[in-house]
C-alpha cells in the first residue's frame, strides 16, 4: 500500500515485529518524564536588519534591542495599512548556560513557529535552515553547545516574498519574527526520532472500531544514537482519562545497531472503547511508548500522545457524520493574530478564543489557511471540535520543483505533528488557487495523494472560489466553495439556490461553504441598509447581520452540505486593506480584533447554536439616533421575548422558531430607554440600550 511505502522512504531501516499484547486490570499509569525541555523564551536580543557576521559569537550586539519570545516586529506596521510593513531581515541573539548534567544526552534546539525562512545557528556553527513559516522545526544542537559555558544561539528570520516558498501572496499580513516558543529538549540517544518533519515521532492509527473494542496500531519511529548495539523493546501503554491503564502492548526484543534508526509496528486492543465524541463527550486517552533498553531493564524514553477513538463519514447527500451519527457542523474560519501582537500571542489568548467559540456554539474549526500551534489543537481535541487544517497553499504557486517540494514539505510537517489530535478531520491542501492551469492542478493532485498515502484516516479537501465543477475542486475526497453572497460580486440573495444547482449538477460531490459572510463595523450603522461598496470606509454592522441571517437560514436547511464556515471569527490584520471603519483590517469577523466586543451576528449563531438562555438587542451601540421610525431586532433562546420602550411594553410578548424578533417602533424626541427581555425556567433575562433621537 501506499502508506508502506511512504515509511520505507523516510526510515533507513524498517523493522516487522511480533508484538505480545494483552488487556490488564486497571491499575494507574504515570509515564516517566525522562526528557527535558528547556524554555529559551527569554533574554533575546533584537535588530530588524541585516547585520554581517551576526552568527558569530564575539559579534557585540549590545545596541540591538532586549526582547524576549513570541516575538514579532509587525505587530504595529503589520495592522496599520498602507500595504508597507517590512518584509525582510530581522536578526535574534541569545546567549545561555545549558547544564552538565545534560551531558550523554542529544540536545536538540526547537523552534515552534518562526516566519518566514530561518536559518539557525550555535556558537558559529550552522545547524540548518527552515523555508516555512507555520510548522515547528528542530535542529540536533548536540555536537555544536558546550555544556556549562556560555553558548550563543543566532537566527537570521526574514519574512520577505520567496517565490519557491508558499504562500506567495495571501489577504493577510505575513508578520515576521520567532513568534512562537523556543526550547532546548534533551533526549536520550536510545529513543524517540526527533527529526521526523518536527512529528512526535509515535504515530497513532485506528485499524478497526466498535462497541466491543478499538485497535490501534502503534508506529514508532526510533533511533540508536549510541556506538554500539543495543537490545531494545518497546512498551505501549494506553491509560484512559483517570490515568487507569486501559491497554499495553510490549514488543519482542530486538538488537540495532549502532548509529540506526528502526520502526516498531504494534497493536493495542482497548475493550469497550469510550469514543471521543466531539463536543458532546470530547473523551481523550493517553497513549504512552516507552523505549527500553532490554538488557538493563531502564527506559531511556518515553512519548505520550492523546488518542481520541472515533470514526468520521462525509455522504453527498446527509452530510458530515461522527461515529455514524449525523452532525451538522457549525464552524467558523480563524486566524491567529492579535490587536498590536500579530502572531506573536500567548495560551491564555489561546483559551479565550476558544471561549468566545465556546460561547457561541461552535463545534467546528477551520484553521485559515495555515498550520497554527500546538496549543490550538490542544485544546480543540480537549473542547470537542471538528478542525479543519491546511497548508498556506494560497493564490496561486510558481512552477518550479523547488516550490512544489516547499509545498510538499509543509504538508508533510502538517500531518506529521497534528497525526494523533483526534480533533483534527480534515487535511486542506489550498485555498482560491486564482489559476486552474495544468502546473496547479497538478501539484493539487500530487498533495491530495499525499494526504491518501500518509494513512492519517483524514479527508482530504480543497477551497475553491472559481468555477464550481472547476478540475481545481476535483483532486480532493471533499470539495469546499468560498461564497461571498451578498459581498464582492455575488448577489445577496444567500447561497441556498447556488448549492442546490451544484448539488443537482453533480450529487456525487461532497460539498461545503468553507467561507460566507461580510464585512462589518461596531461603529458604523444604519437603518435597512443597502448592500455596501466592499472596499469603501463604509461597512455598517447592521448590513453584516442582514447577510448572516439570509446565509444561516439557507444553508441549516440543506443536510446535503457537510459543513460551512463563517468567515470570519474575528477581525485581522491586512495591511494591504483600507476599507471600513480601520485601516489594514478585515473586519468580517463575529468578534472585534481585540476580543472586546462581540458583534450582533455573533448572538444570531448563538441563538441558533446553542440552548444558553439570553436575549440580545441589536444595534445597542447605535445610541445616536436621526430617524424616529425605526425598527427594533433582537435575538433570543428564551421561550418569548417582550419589547419595552421608555418603561411601555410594545404589542405581546413574541415567539420565534428562528430566535429572530423585530419590532417597528418611534421614536421620541430626547432619550428612549429600549429594553428586551424574555424569561425561562423561572429566570428572566434582559438587554438594554438607550438611544437618542436629535433633529
Amino acid at each position: 500500500m501506499a502508506r508502506s511505502r511512504l515509511l520505507v522512504l523516510v526510515l533507513p531501516v524498517v523493522l516487522a515485529l511480533t508484538s505480545f499484547a494483552f488487556v490488564p486490570t486497571a491499575s494507574a499509569y504515570a509515564p516517566p518524564a525522562l526528557r527535558q525541555q528547556t524554555n529559551l523564551d527569554a533574554g533575546w536580543r533584537f535588530l530588524r536588519a541585516n547585520a554581517t557576521g551576526a552568527e558569530t559569537p564575539a559579534f557585540n550586539d549590545g545596541s540591538w534591542t532586549a526582547t524576549s519570545v513570541p516575538h514579532t516586529w509587525n505587530a504595529s506596521d503589520g495592522q496599520d495599512g498602507g500595504a508597507n510593513y517590512y518584509r525582510g531581515v530581522g536578526w535574534y541573539r541569545k546567549h545561555f548556560t545549558p547544564p552538565t548534567s545534560l551531558s550523554g544526552k542529544r540536545l536538540w534546539l526547537q523552534f515552534d513557529g518562526v516566519n518566514t525562512v530561518a536559518d539557525v545557528w550555535v556558537n558559529g556553527v550552522k545547524l540548518g535552515q527552515h523555508r516555512g513559516g507555520f510548522a515547528a522545526f528542530r535542529y540536533d544542537a548536540t555536537e555544536a553547545l558546550k555544556l556549562g559555558q556560555d553558548n550563543v544561539v543566532a537566527v537570521k528570520v526574514d519574512n520577505a516574498s520567496y517565490p519557491d516558498i508558499a504562500p506567495i501572496t495571501a489577504d493577510f499580513t505575513f508578520f515576521g519574527g520567532i513568534y512562537r516558543d523556543v526550547s532546548l529538549v534533551a533526549v536520550d540517544k536510545l529513543g524517540v526520532r526527533m527529526g521526523d518533519y518536527g512529528g512526535p515521532g509515535v504515530y497513532l492509527r485506528q485499524r478497526a472500531l466498535s462497541t466491543a473494542s478499538a485497535s490501534v496500531e502503534v508506529t514508532t519511529k526510533a533511533w540508536n544514537n549510541y556506538t554500539t548495539s543495543k537490545r531494545v523493546k518497546l512498551r505501549t501503554v494506553v491509560a484512559d482519562r483517570t490515568g487507569a491503564v486501559a491497554a499495553e502492548t510490549t514488543s519482542a526484543v530486538r538488537t540495532v545497531t549502532a548509529a540506526t534508526g528502526f520502526d516498531t509496528v504494534q497493536t493495542v486492543t482497548i475493550p469497550a472503547p469510550h469514543l471521543w465524541q466531539g463536543k458532546a463527550d470530547p473523551y481523550l486517552y493517553r497513549a504512552s511508548v516507552e523505549v527500553v533498553d532490554a538488557d538493563s531493564g531502564a527506559v531511556t524514553d518515553v512519548v505520550t500522545q492523546p488518542l481520541g477513538l472515533r470514526s468520521s463519514t462525509v455522504d453527498p447527500n446527509t452530510g458530515f457524520r461522527l461515529n455514524g451519527k449525523q452532525l451538522p457542523l457549525h464552524g467558523v474560519n480563524a486566524h491567529q493574530d492579535r490587536l498590536n501582537q500579530g502572531w506573536a500571542t500567548t495560551p491564555a489568548q489561546q483559551r479565550q478564543d476558544f471561549d468566545l467559540m465556546d460561547e457561541m456554539g461552535v463545534n467546528a474549526l477551520r484553521t485559515a489557511h495555515y498550520q497554527q500551534s500546538e496549543q490550538v489543537y490542544d485544546l480543540a481535541d480537549e473542547r470537542g471540535y471538528v478542525v479543519w487544517s491546511e497548508i498556506p497553499l494560497v493564490d496561486r504557486i510558481t512552477d518550479s520543483a523547488a516550490f512544489r517540494a516547499n509545498a510538499q514539505q509543509q504538508l508533510y510537517e502538517l500531518m506529521r505533528q497534528n497525526f494523533n489530535h483526534p480533533s483534527i478531520v480534515f487535511f486542506g491542501i489550498g485555498n482560491e488557487q486564482k489559476l486552474s492551469d495544468t502546473a496547479t492542478n497538478g501539484l493539487l493532485d500530487t498533495l491530495s495523494g499525499q494526504v491518501a498515502a500518509e494513512d492519517s484516516g483524514r479527508h482530504s479537501v480543497y477551497a475553491s472560489h472559481l468555477g464550481d465543477l472547476d478540475p481545481l475542486s476535483g483532486h480532493t475526497e471533499l470539495a469546499a466553495y468560498n461564497k461571498y453572497f451578498g459581498w464582492y460580486s455575488l448577489p445577496a440573495t444567500g447561497p441556498g439556490a447556488w448549492a442546490d444547482q451544484l448539488h443537482a449538477k453533480d450529487p456525487a460531490r461532497k460539498i461545503a461553504i468553507s467561507e460566507y459572510g461580510a464585512g462589518g463595523s461596531v461603529n458604523q450603522h444604519e437603518e435597512n441598509p443597502a448592500p455596501p461598496v466592499t472596499t469603501s470606509r463604509w461597512h455598517p454592522e447592521e448590513y453584516e447581520t442582514l447577510v448572516h441571517e439570509n446565509s444561516w437560514a439557507q444553508i441549516k436547511t440543506r443536510q446535503y452540505l457537510w459543513g460551512s464556515f463563517v468567515w470570519n471569527m474575528f477581525d485581522f490584520a491586512v495591511d494591504s486593506r483600507s476599507e471600513g471603519d480601520t485601516l489594514g483590517r478585515n473586519d468580517k469577523g463575529l468578534v472585534t480584533y481585540d476580543r472586546a466586543t462581540r458583534k450582533d451576528a455573533f448572538y444570531l449563531y448563538k441563538a441558533n447554536w446553542t440552548d444558553t438562555p439570553f436575549v440580545h438587542l441589536n444595534s445597542s451601540r447605535w445610541t445616536q439616533r436621526t430617524a424616529a421610525n425605526t425598527t427594533v431586532r433582537a435575538y433570543g433562546t428564551t421561550d418569548a421575548v417582550s419589547l419595552t420602550v421608555n418603561g411601555v411594553q410594545v404589542g405581546a410578548p413574541k415567539t420565534s422558531a428562528d430566535h429572530i424578533y423585530t419590532w417597528p417602533i418611534t421614536l421620541k424626541a430626547g432619550a428612549n430607554v429600549v429594553t428586551v427581555s424574555g424569561t425561562r425556567g423561572g429566570q428572566t433575562y434582559t438587554d438594554t440600550a438607550t438611544w437618542t433621537l436629535t433633529s
